[in-house]
């Protein structure tokens, strides 16, 4: 019995220190504190993996907003350009002219107009002429469309025709202004007017010495009844009054020019 009792209390005494030393050991653990990090010094950079480089691609442009893309409006496309040359390469050539066909015989040309001939009314050119009425325009071309230039108050003023197209005829008048009239507002009746700054005396015969009929104004119109070619005097007319005017005293006549009656 005293065997056994010894016994049980050494392994009691076993288990108790065993236990003894497991809660020391705990205790221990308990108070084990981690190891820290070696700070890095200041001087030392921290080198972190650096990412591969990417592959290289061509650069991409891109417009950007405030900056507006032209497109050219008058240049074709290039198909187009394209088809528009590929017709022109497979054109083909044009079929060969028809056999010649014997021309009929020209026929004579008309015998040229003179130079001083009215190409509508064959008459003589220059030429003297009348006015109508007592309102007539004159027209900057030969037509309705040209603007008027000068309207004549004068019937009968005497005007000198130049030029003829179609209906319309280029007249000049005493004061060197042309321009073109209707050849409906034209008379053939000849006329003179007197020029100049003096008064011009009407005599009873061709003659300075002759006795006066009338003395006209600068600017009296009158008829010329009749002038013998290369006289200086022509027999005129003006209202009731009629006796002869030297050429070089009016103007509607040239010199040396035949006036019949």
């Amino acid at each position: 019995m005293i065997a056994r009792a010894c016994i049980a209390a050494i392994w009691l005494l076993a288990v108790q220190a065993a236990s003894a030393q497991t809660t020391s050991q705990l205790g221990n653990a308990a108070t084990i504190h981690p190891a820290k990090p070696k700070p890095v010094p200041r001087h030392t950079a921290i080198k972190t993996p650096s990412k591969p480089p990417a592959t290289r691609s061509a650069p991409v442009r891109t417009a950007s907003r405030h900056v507006p893309v032209v497109t050219p409006r008058h240049r074709l496309p290039a198909r187009t350009a394209v088809a528009a040359a590929r017709k022109v390469a497979i054109r083909k050539e044009p079929p060969p002219p028809p056999a010649a066909v014997q021309p009929a015989p020209a026929k004579p040309a008309p015998p040229p107009v003179p130079a001083d001939v009215g190409t509508n009314t064959g008459l003589h050119l220059p030429r003297y002429a009348s006015l109508k009425s007592d309102d007539v325009n004159m027209r900057l071309g030969p037509g309705e469309r040209y603007p008027v230039i000068w309207t004549y108050k004068r019937r009968e003023l005497p005007v000198r025709i130049e030029r003829e197209f179609d209906i319309w005829r280029l007249v000049r008048d005493m004061d060197d202004v042309r321009g073109w009239v209707h050849q409906a507002t034209l008379t053939g009746r000849r006329t003179f007017v007197i020029t100049g700054a003096a008064d011009r005396t009407v005599r009873a015969d061709a003659s300075e010495t002759a006795d006066a009929v009338a003395v006209l104004k600068p600017g009296v119109v009158g008829r010329i009844k009749s002038c013998e070619a290369g006289k200086d005097w022509c027999q005129v007319q003006v209202a009731d009054y009629r006796g002869w005017l030297p050429r070089t005293d009016m103007w509607g006549v040239d010199a040396g020019e035949a006036v019949g009656p």
